[in-house]
């Protein structure tokens, strides 16, 4: 069987985390940033976690986790 292909797409916007776990941007953090607070624009730029229902699709993504 041959190997599998690693999205591109998806290795750009995931990250493996050492235990395992995949790490995401978030979102909200493009334009439209007067409205949003100080403390709502600094918590956006901190990394999140995929949902573990979204995790197993991203893991078909992503060959070598």
């Amino acid at each position: 069987m041959p190997k599998m292909k690693t999205s591109t797409t998806a290795a750009k916007r995931f990250k493996m985390t050492g235990t395992g776990k995949i790490r995401r941007r978030k979102a909200y953090l493009r334009h439209i940033l007067t409205s949003k607070s100080s403390t709502q624009k600094r918590n956006l730029r901190q990394a999140g976690l995929v949902d573990a229902s979204n995790e197993t699709a991203i893991r078909r993504l992503l060959p070598y986790s």
